[in-house]
């Protein structure tokens, strides 16, 4: 019995001690004390059957909550950032609302003038680059121009490996050669003796023809195919007045020959090669006579030259010519091809327009001039041309 009476006792003093514990904290969630030991067991009976009951089921705090005064109110930390978030979403809001009307509204007079500043600028750069373009093109087109190729022009004898260029230009210079042009290349490589070409043998081609001239006796090669279709062209069409004299030179009867002078050349040929290719056929025709034969020589001494040179209508009627006065009406309305053809024609006994048939895919009529000299005529003509080149008097 004083066992029990002692355990009473410091039970009684230990409740005691948790109802002060509890008064100065404030309400906890603790279970119920047991009066008596009876109900302390009974209790961890209840505690025991509660627990089962909870695990079979969810588990359910019961209690006072207490709240902590020093903590800070998180409820109210929230609500001022709902606050301030409402506030931040009606300031954009707002914004939108600015940005739509000031994009409704017409711009202002400042800007339109800053946009037409842009596009002046613009259009000065686009105006620049082109001109730059421009002057680049310019300066190319120009260095283009300035290029200059070193060529070495050499004066050649007829020979075989000029057929081709003899062909080329021979075609290119009136459509009264061009059908006849074989057959007139391989005379005037035959008759190397007078004849003369213009090659060169640096800076290009060495069978590169630049320029040729020869003359072919119409005696000598009366039975060729292309001196007679020459002949019969220039004596259709020759003025009345002239025909019986053009008719003795071209017949051989004469005491010294006549013959066809045939040249030709590129079109941008200097003016001086151009003179020294006719002297160098005065000096081959001469030399041909000192070193020929009895029989070849009468066959070189030219007396006559008749030469048919490509021309242009400017104006006025055709005609055969019968003097000085005739001549230079003659050749006022027509324009040579080449200029040396024109030198000729001043020195010329006369000188008549032809026809020449036309060829393929040509529209106007062609025509050539029938230059009729002398050996004086010619030789006079060789002064005045060498004069004009160079320049004296």
């Amino acid at each position: 019995m004083a066992k029990d009476k002692k355990r009473n006792h410091h039970r009684n003093k230990k409740e005691e001690s948790d109802d002060e514990e509890e008064k100065d904290e404030g309400p906890q969630v603790f279970p119920a004390a047991a009066k008596n030991p009876g109900d302390a067991a009974d209790a961890e009976d209840d505690e025991s059957s509660v627990s089962s009951e909870e695990e079979a089921e969810d588990l359910i705090l019961e209690g006072v909550l207490r709240r902590n005064p020093d903590a800070s109110d998180s409820d109210d930390s929230d609500d001022d950032s709902d606050d301030d978030s409402d506030d931040s979403d009606d300031d954009d809001d707002d914004d939108d609302s600015d940005e739509e009307d000031e994009d409704s509204k017409p711009p202002p007079a400042k800007k339109s003038k800053g946009n037409d500043k842009k596009e002046t600028t613009k259009n000065k750069k686009q105006d620049n680059n082109k001109k730059k373009k421009n002057k680049k093109k310019k300066k190319r087109s120009d260095d283009d121009e300035l290029e200059v190729v070193p060529v070495e022009f050499t004066f050649c004898d007829m020979d075989e490996k000029f057929f081709h260029g003899l062909k080329a230009l021979l075609t290119s210079t009136s459509p009264i050669y061009a059908a006849q042009s074989s057959e007139l290349s391989d005379l005037m490589i035959e008759n190397a003796s007078v004849g003369t070409v213009v090659g060169c043998e640096e800076g290009g081609d060495p069978d590169t023809v630049f320029g040729f001239a020869s003359v072919l006796n119409v005696t000598s090669y009366k039975d060729k195919a292309s001196i007679r279709a020459l002949t019969t062209l220039c004596l259709e069409q020759c003025p009345g007045n002239r025909k019986g004299e053009l008719e003795t030179v071209l017949s051989g009867k004469t005491k010294r020959p006549a013959g066809f002078y045939v040249h030709g050349r590129m079109v941008n040929l200097p003016l001086e090669i151009v003179e020294v290719l006719h002297q160098q056929l005065v000096l081959d025709m001469d030399w041909a006579v000192e070193k020929a034969e009895n029989v070849d020589r009468k066959s070189l001494d030219f007396g006559a030259f008749v030469r048919i040179a490509p021309s242009y209508r400017s104006g006025g009627s055709g005609g055969g010519g019968s003097g000085r006065g005739q001549q230079q009406q003659q050749t006022s309305s027509s324009l040579y091809k080449y200029f040396d053809d024109e030198v000729f024609a001043d020195h010329a006994e006369f000188v008549y327009e032809i026809k020449v048939p036309k060829t393929f895919g040509m529209e106007e009529t062609p025509y050539c001039m029938v230059i009729v000299m002398t050996k004086t005529g010619h030789r006079a003509a060789m002064k005045a041309m060498s004069n004009m080149v160079n320049g004296s008097a």
